[in-house]
């Protein structure tokens, strides 16, 4: 489990393809203090499991379902990717409650800059777009982040419109100097990751009726 608050920005310093697989080694600091084999790591909102670990730099096997349902497949060597470690229970939860199981990926639409900060639209798979509602909580690659505004209702329901469904994050400072969100250009894929406690409703309604 994490909240979505990322601890620092690592370095995907080799990437090793297999035929079913893939190995990435990630350069890191803050974020390998107290980590051992095993431990959990999320990656751009991905949950990894640490398989080595030494020089300031850790490896995680990736299957070839998860490089095929996320961005990380496309995170190139020398790419940047934002890290945290698994919360413990006395850590603060500054965030919310992120899983680091990625629901889909959208894609960056469009960014408008702002005196104190910048607001970034993203597209969303239609099926994910019931679960996020304006001033509601998502996960952008791995960083916990506020709805500001969502696409109309039609855009939502109607699987012939050409916009459909997006949403807007408003990204201060911090957030666009400390995350990879403040590189992401309009066209890059973004791993999204949405609010548990809503798909948990909706399910326990379902059973309800």
């Amino acid at each position: 489990m994490f909240t979505g608050i990322v601890e620092e920005v690592g370095t995907l310093v080799v990437r090793e393809e297999q035929s079913d697989a893939a190995r990435l080694s990630i350069r890191a600091a803050r974020t390998l203090e107290g980590v051992v084999l095993g431990d959990s790591i999320s990656v751009n909102g991905v949950c990894l499991t640490v398989t080595d670990v030494g020089d300031g730099v850790w490896s995680a096997d990736v299957m070839a379902e998860t490089l095929r349902r996320t961005s990380l497949g496309a995170v190139p060597e020398g790419g940047t990717v934002n890290l945290e470690r698994a919360v413990t229970p006395h850590g603060r939860l500054g965030g919310h409650l992120v899983q680091g199981h990625v629901d889909g990926v959208g894609t960056v639409l469009a960014r408008t800059p702002g005196e104190h900060w910048e607001v970034v639209r993203i597209a969303l798979p239609r099926e994910l777009a019931r679960y996020v509602v304006e001033k509601g909580s998502i996960t952008v690659d791995g960083v916990s982040l506020t709805v500001s505004a969502v696409s109309a209702i039609s855009d939502v329901d109607d699987a012939t419109s050409p916009g459909g469904p997006w949403f807007e994050v408003s990204l201060i400072p911090t957030t666009l100097r400390e995350t990879t969100l403040g590189t992401r250009d309009p066209g890059d894929p973004v791993n999204l990751e949405v609010d548990v406690i809503a798909k948990y409703v909706e399910r326990l309604l379902g059973a309800t009726r």
